[in-house]
């Protein structure tokens, strides 16, 4: 089979023995009922659903949870390649699917969505690259497997592949950690819109041994936060801003000119800076420009010293990730 003709798909489960023991895979989501039913199966039918079934959850859950569903039932198809590591023995199962959507809501087992497969091998998990396990460890319950495709079709024919692992350990490591900052920045836009966000900057600060001051709302000429990194000067004033577009030069100049003799300045944003911003921070140093991608990497930094209700609102969880030994550290 060329490799432009195989599709593959990938996907996890609550229940190992269900998907092994009866040759199945399946997908939850139960309440929704039938799901060849679901209007003309277009995703908006799905999304729909999904809301009218599950009114408490966020809405933004919708798009993904529909997408998956409709994948499920009409875009696998009947000889399409599916991976599914299993948690309990930490094997990689991969299998060819062998049925269309089936709805068997008294089956016994906690799914009811399910299409018949046939297991073709299991392999430990150790036998594949780093980057093929990373692609697998996808947050998503149903997902296409794209990148390392060939890596596992090669691992089904007994075959090796050559790859070099120090590159994709380190393709890995990068991408949680970038994962991990879109996550931040999601939640931040999200829950900490316009003034909200200034608190939180503070709370950043004083987590780096800043002291800091949020100044009352309109009151101050535009500066939202006064900082200092002991008793002593220089002053430092923060401009924090949660607008969803770069940030123009005017607003830098609007922060200087609040600046006295002998203070810094700092620019924080969730987005970027324009290019003209970007060359006014260059020929201004006594002002520092803080982008969406710092915000976040200072968060990594600094997090277990952020206040118990920020940690609770971007819920993060530390994990050790192998790293390339390079001779240039």
């Amino acid at each position: 089979m060329d490799d432009a003709e195989i599709t593959m798909w990938g996907i996890h489960s609550a229940d190992d023995r269900m998907f092994l023991d009866k040759n199945v895979i399946a997908i939850g989501w139960e309440e929704m009922g039938d799901l060849s039913k679901v209007g003309a199966g277009s995703r908006d039918d799905f999304k729909a659903l999904y809301r009218r079934t599950y009114p408490d959850k966020k809405p933004g859950a919708a798009p993904a949870v529909a997408g998956m569903l409709r994948r499920f039932v009409y875009e696998m198809t009947v000889g399409d390649y599916v991976v599914f590591p299993s948690k309990a023995d930490r094997m990689v199962n991969i299998g060819r699917i062998t049925g269309g959507y089936e709805y068997h809501p008294d089956n016994g087992y906690i799914y009811s969505n399910i299409r018949t497969v046939e297991w073709l091998a299991k392999i430990p998990r150790i036998e594949f690259s780093q980057g093929a396990l990373s692609e697998i460890s996808s947050l998503l319950t149903l997902f296409r497997i794209k990148q390392y495709g060939k890596e596992f079709i090669a691992r089904l024919h007994g075959e090796a592949p050559t790859y070099d692992d120090e590159e994709t350990i380190a393709a890995s490591a990068e991408a949680i950690q970038e994962n991990t900052k879109d996550f931040i920045l999601k939640t931040l836009s999200r829950e900490l819109k316009g003034y909200d966000l200034e608190p939180f900057v503070a709370n950043l600060l004083n987590a780096m041994g800043y002291r800091t001051k949020v100044m009352p709302h309109g009151g101050d000429s535009g500066k939202d936060i006064i900082a200092y990194k002991d008793e002593l000067p220089p002053r430092i004033l923060v401009q924090v801003k949660s607008i969803d577009g770069d940030i123009p030069e005017r607003m830098l100049q609007a922060l200087k000119g609040t600046m006295r003799e002998g203070d810094y300045g700092l620019f924080v944003t969730l987005s970027n800076y324009t290019k003209n911003a970007q060359k006014y921070l260059d020929i201004n140093p006594i002002i520092r420009g803080i982008n969406g991608d710092e915000l976040a990497g200072l968060i990594l930094k600094y997090y277990s010293q952020l206040g118990e209700k920020y940690q609770d609102l971007i819920p993060l969880k530390m994990v050790y990730v192998p790293v390339v030994n390079s001779e240039n550290e």
